[in-house]
């Protein structure tokens, strides 16, 4: 069978959980060969080397080792030298028959202008994915990067309907499940396992998860001040473990609120690995985030998720799951958090295709197309 050539993208921490089950998914299928290329849009170790390792990812082929930036700059570098490795093809002097990215973070967008430029077909995983809020950047990133892909990988119906909506065929849409649930799946036994909870001292159930870093939460002093004032009071009846996010940290210490977060019982912790992390986020009585993933995840998993964000472009975790959206405003955080610790937060269940085979469906769609392309 003719090899297929897959150029597999990743730049930031979110992508590693994404494309790990994908390279493993790969590997049923010997002539389809998969080159990993890494940006290098996340260069913190917490955020980028360690999960290569505790995901069980190959190190990548390709390091561009672009770091941190403006979105123009950032995006103008991994286009730039993504098309010379474009151009030179995977080890053997092939092309790449096809790009594959995940998720929504510049290298997703920038890697699809690359590729379409040179004419090399790009699949997307994630597509569909809308917050309707254009002032994110991941939903510029979103929108350009299906209005290019052929191969249109959806993780929940709204996406269907979304890709319809904006003229999309259906014959390039597959609805497969959600990538990031196989990465929780496969590692949820071996977080648990881990001594987490004792080297901080916390008991299962018996303590909340935070996590903010958007730049509606936290680069407004008198925003990011409230919403720590309703955290300290919380955290006075139930213990917050906070993974302080580089950009939260500096935002902290330049407004002045360092004291806020030994008012109460706030486990200041900095950024965890993915394994420390969900053991963390897996035994937990509530989650506070603006993480687009932890909503995700919390629904999966059954944990009351507040989400500090005034949209999502993941609805069914709303609809169906755990999450309840609770903007910036520290009065409703405050009344669904009263929620939780009174016992009377809504019960979610897990949406449909979310059962930790979504990379071997992708898989499989993606060899059968160069079968039928004649490999």
């Amino acid at each position: 069978m003719t090899e297929y050539h897959l150029a597999c993208v990743v730049g930031a921490r979110p992508n590693f959980m994404k494309m790990a089950p994908l390279l493993r998914a790969f590997k049923q299928y010997p002539h389809v060969k998969t080159t990993l290329i890494h940006t290098g849009q996340h260069y913190d170790r917490n955020l980028s080397d360690v999960f290569f390792q505790e995901l069980g990812m190959k190190q990548p082929d390709v390091n561009l080792e672009v770091g941190s930036g403006k979105h123009g700059a950032q995006t103008a570098q991994v286009i730039e030298r993504l098309e010379a490795v474009f151009e030179q093809g995977p080890p053997g002097g092939a092309k790449y028959d096809r790009l594959l990215v995940v998720g929504d973070v510049n290298s997703t967008m920038a890697a699809t202008l690359a590729a379409a430029k040179l004419g090399i077909p790009v699949g997307h995983v994630e597509a569909g994915l809308r917050s309707f809020d254009r002032s994110m950047p991941e939903e510029i990133n979103r929108i350009v990067t299906d209005s290019i892909a052929d191969l249109l990988l959806v993780s929940e119906p709204a996406g269907i309907e979304n890709l319809r909506r904006e003229g999309h065929p259906d014959g390039s849409m597959h609805l497969v499940g959600n990538v990031m649930i196989d990465t929780l799946v496969w590692l949820l036994p071996q977080a648990r396992a881990r001594d987490t909870l004792a080297r901080h001292g916390l008991e299962p159930r018996r303590y909340g998860v935070v996590t903010l870093h958007r730049p509606a939460n936290v680069d407004a002093a008198m925003t990011l001040s409230s919403l720590l004032d309703v955290l300290v009071e919380t955290s006075r009846h139930l213990p917050l473990a906070f993974p302080i996010h580089p950009r939260t940290r500096r935002r902290i210490e330049e407004f002045g609120l360092a004291g806020k977060l030994r008012e109460g019982r706030i486990l200041d912790l900095p950024p965890l690995g993915y394994l420390d992390f969900l053991a963390l986020t897996s035994q937990a009585a509530v989650i506070v985030t603006d993480s687009g993933g932890l909503q995700e995840e919390s629904t999966v998993l059954g944990i009351p998720c507040l989400t500090a964000r005034p949209n999502t472009e993941r609805p069914i975790t709303v609809q169906e799951g755990t999450s309840t959206l609770v903007d910036s405003d520290p009065e409703q955080l405050r009344a669904c958090l009263r929620a939780v610790l009174d016992g009377n937060y809504k019960r979610g269940r897990c949406p449909a295709l979310w059962d930790g085979r979504a990379a071997d469906r992708i898989a499989r769609l993606i060899a059968d197309e160069n079968h039928q392309l004649g490999g």
